[in-house]
């Protein structure tokens, strides 16, 4: 058993290892169709096993050509951080390890790296030090459990025990947003049991922001209902973040949960060149955000912190006879499941290699890559620059030369420069919708993104634009 699991292990180093060191290499996207992954992946089941050496250079074979390279330098599509080298040591150990880290009790070294992770996590966010927190799977599970706890919250203030009575017969919830809300918090909802009519979507402003006169007309229209307001920090597509200064006030007179979704907008206040943005968000109730975006951890990692920790522990924890509550923090009262992967490792491995400053650097240098990619493709001949980043996103648009070109028009110039990049191999982009029009998507997110990366992204969306021209 020990030499199986060493050629195995072996074999998987290996392996790992060329595909990190081969990044620059090979092309950031995927090359092999589905159709082509199909075949090699989907095998009949065998009634006999294989070595398990075998297995995993097997699995490396039929998998190549199916991976992008978004732990590299020049994958922009969508909000995706690299993954250190700390992290992704700390992951294999995490594997090797196998804690269950749902409680003290099951993994002790576990659960106080986690009571470490959370402590550095709120500090480096500049939230409050006695928040409770929750290491979950990412930004959908952050904002399930920030709204679980929101839910609890808002009900108990009018005499209603949801975790006992259920939401039949409850007083009806509005959770008040802006339009460009994440799509994340709808599914929350649905998962919560609000449904999606709860929603209210009020218009923002010119920079993707919350409108303070719109949200006091909204919660005056039904004073004293149970309200729940989510504030944005960093947008998808343009890194909006709402005025929290302005529009904390405004919910705090109406006794609104506040819920804050920065899956990757809150790690902002890490710098002090961006902490501005966040001015007023260490007021709200809940935030959520991610690991596996700015810190650069391995998926899967997501950071749930809430300011009530009474609602927190009612909306998650939940005991039986055969588990064993102890002294230290057992993960189970305050997270979505009952077994779950040692995701803290990773979280306390990442920190500690960076420190504060290396955090705030990382930031920064992914904000000054975003900025000079976009203006870099935007000053092209053909380009458009749509958004120019404040953080870490910003937008592009190519445009139709024809005469009489329309939005239409511009839109499938658009889509096609984004395809023939991709196909490149050279860099990897994705198309969003803005304001009506298809622009392409610029987020830079990960450590390794270097001058040498956007020299080569600029290079290759000129190159592109020129052959489409010419063709």
């Amino acid at each position: 058993m020990t030499q199986d699991l060493r050629r195995a292990l072996d074999a998987a180093q290996r392996h790992s290892l060329e595909h990190l060191e081969t990044l620059n290499d090979r092309p950031v996207g995927a090359t092999r169709s589905v159709e082509d992954l199909r075949q090699s992946l989907l095998k009949p089941l065998a009634d006999e096993g294989l070595d398990a050496a075998q297995v995993v250079e097997e699995l490396v074979a039929d998998v190549k050509g199916g991976l992008h390279a978004n732990t590299g330098g020049r994958f922009y599509a969508w909000v995706m951080g690299g993954t250190l080298p700390s992290a992704v040591a700390a992951d294999w150990l995490t594997t090797a390890w196998d804690q269950n880290a749902g409680m003290f009790a099951v993994a002790p070294a576990a659960a106080i790296v986690e009571e470490a992770a959370g402590m550095w996590i709120k500090d480096l966010l500049g939230l409050p030090a006695a928040a409770s927190f929750a290491l979950v799977t990412g930004g959908q599970m952050a904002n399930t459990t920030g709204l679980a706890a929101a839910r609890h919250r808002v009900l108990e203030n009018f005499g209603w025990d949801v975790e006992r009575r259920g939401l039949f017969g409850a007083p009806p919830i509005r959770v008040v947003t802006g339009a460009h809300r994440h799509a994340t918090i709808l599914r929350a909802l649905r998962l919560l049991g609000m449904g999606t009519e709860c929603l209210i979507e009020l218009p923002l402003d010119a920079e993707g922001r919350l409108q303070t006169n719109d949200l006091k007309a909204e919660l005056a229209k039904h004073p004293g209902e149970p309200t729940i307001v989510l504030m944005q920090a960093g947008d998808v597509n343009i890194g909006a973040f709402d005025d929290f200064e302005a529009l904390m006030p405004i919910a705090r007179q109406h006794r609104a949960w506040v819920h804050v979704d920065g899956a990757f907008g809150l790690w902002a206040a890490a710098t002090p060149r961006f902490r501005h943005f966040l001015k007023g968000a260490d007021q709200a109730d809940s935030w959520a955000t991610d690991g596996h975006k700015w810190l650069n951890v391995p998926y899967d990692c997501g950071y749930a912190i809430i300011a009530d920790t009474a609602a927190h522990r009612a909306a998650m924890s939940q005991q039986a006879e055969y588990l064993l509550p102890s002294e230290a923090r057992d993960q189970v009262d305050w997270n979505p499941e009952f077994s779950r992967r040692a995701r803290g490792f990773a979280t306390y491995a990442a920190i500690r290699q960076l420190g504060r400053k290396g955090i705030a650097s990382l930031v920064e240098r992914c904000c000054e890559s975003a900025h000079a990619i976009a203006t870099g493709i935007g000053a092209l001949p053909g380009a458009q620059l749509v958004w120019e980043p404040r953080i870490n996103q910003g937008l592009v648009r190519f445009l139709d030369p024809g005469a009489g070109a329309t939005e239409e028009n511009h839109d499938a110039r658009t889509e096609e420069i984004i395809r023939r990049i991709v196909a490149s191999g050279e860099a990897f982009f994705g198309p969003t919708t803005w304001n009506g029009r298809r622009c392409m998507r610029i987020s830079v997110c990960s450590w390794q993104t270097s001058p040498e990366d956007v020299r080569r992204t600029v290079a290759a969306v000129k190159n592109q634009l020129s052959d489409y021209a010419a063709a």
